[in-house]
């Protein structure tokens, strides 16, 4: 009987412990100077305005518990998270197309969440085209989260702690669209990447291999007229000529526009954090870099509308395509893959 008391006369003393760590761990602590958005040097000024949103403590903080929650799900299970993995950019490893509730599969590859503020729309067709507007997207599909946004806003009210956040971050606990929207928004703005091998590179704080020389000289030839330093992309759309998918019957940017013209164009994705968002293209046809360096060495384009800008890295050797993936690695960027502030909160 003893022996059984002070046994539990240790887990009580656990118990309490641990959930005082849990209740006070400091690495998933916010603080202000956490939220406040810097400019890398060399980068433009921001496409989203942050004085109409502007970020703070509590508004991230809630943004990060939404991002992070099943409960926006219709079957509780599925969060932005589910497909967005921090460890990879927030694109999703190894899934060539999204997974959504109930084992449903989208006909798209999860795109990675960086530099958000500098698009000037989203979805691989650019269908969206306001950063406050992205989640809807994913909330209402029916195979993503496939929930209402009337039923979002009533589970958050009804739950016992959202209602003191929101308070916390826009002064009163009424949940709107509006509140919801903009404090994902605050979470999203602020996953900016620009501390790569490469940043410091052009800071004079890194040197390169010669490989890695050899690919950045290859890329500045043959990849940056889509793919422009210092976001790597251009924000436009382009088709690169690959095979149309009889089963996605995907049309990109055409199914936006209606032109002719867009048929498979697509929104050209930054290459930043590259080397971990495979695979590759709007439906992750590519496993890896060396799969995405074939398709354009051999110059099979399957469309009349390809974008000719693409033919000049037809003919690739195996040499320079080594040296182009050796330059695109340069590109990780481990800061921003594990910055503490986008952990999940939850995980303690």
């Amino acid at each position: 009987m003893a022996r059984h008391l002070i046994v539990f006369f240790f887990l009580i003393i656990f118990t309490v412990l641990f959930a005082g760590f849990i209740q006070d761990n400091p690495y998933f602590e916010i603080h202000p100077e956490d939220v406040e958005l810097k400019i890398p040097k060399g980068f433009p000024e921001p496409l989203y305005d942050l004085k109409n949103n502007k970020i703070t403590v509590a508004g991230f903080t809630l943004g990060r518990k939404l991002f992070y929650d099943p409960i926006l799900s219709k079957d509780y299970f599925t969060s932005c998270a589910s497909c967005h993995q921090r460890f990879a950019a927030f694109a999703h490893i190894d899934h060539a197309l999204s997974h959504g509730m109930l084992g449903q599969i989208g006909k798209r590859n999860v795109p990675a969440l960086q530099n958000l503020i500098w698009k000037d729309a989203f979805m691989a067709d650019g269908g969206i085209n306001h950063l406050d507007l992205q989640p809807l997207a994913p909330l209402t599909s029916p195979i993503e989260m496939g929930e209402s946004l009337d039923t979002v806003l009533m589970k958050l009210q009804k739950d016992s702690i959202y209602p003191g956040l929101f308070k916390k971050a826009f002064g009163t606990t009424d949940i709107t669209s509006e509140r919801l929207l903009k404090s994902l928004s605050q979470f999203l703005a602020l996953m900016v990447s620009s501390n790569s091998r490469f940043d410091k590179y052009l800071e004079g704080k890194e040197t390169f291999s010669d490989q890695e020389t050899r690919g950045l000289n290859l890329f500045r030839t043959k990849c940056e007229n889509c793919h422009k330093e210092p976001l790597f992309t251009d924000n436009s759309y382009r088709n690169i000529g690959l095979k149309p998918d009889s089963a996605l019957k995907d049309s990109g940017r055409a199914a936006i526009t209606g032109k002719a013209e867009d048929y498979m164009r697509f929104k050209v994705p930054s290459l930043r954090n590259v080397e971990r968002t495979y695979p590759y293209m709007h439906d992750g046809r590519f496993r890896n870099l060396n799969e995405v360096m074939k398709h354009y060495a051999e110059g099979k384009f399957y469309t009349d509308n390809f974008d000719q800008s693409i033919q000049r890295a037809v003919g690739l050797t195996e040499q320079e395509q080594s040296d182009l993936i050796a330059f695109l690695k340069t590109l990780t960027d481990n800061t921003f893959l594990m910055d503490r502030r986008f952990a999940d909160p939850s995980m303690r």
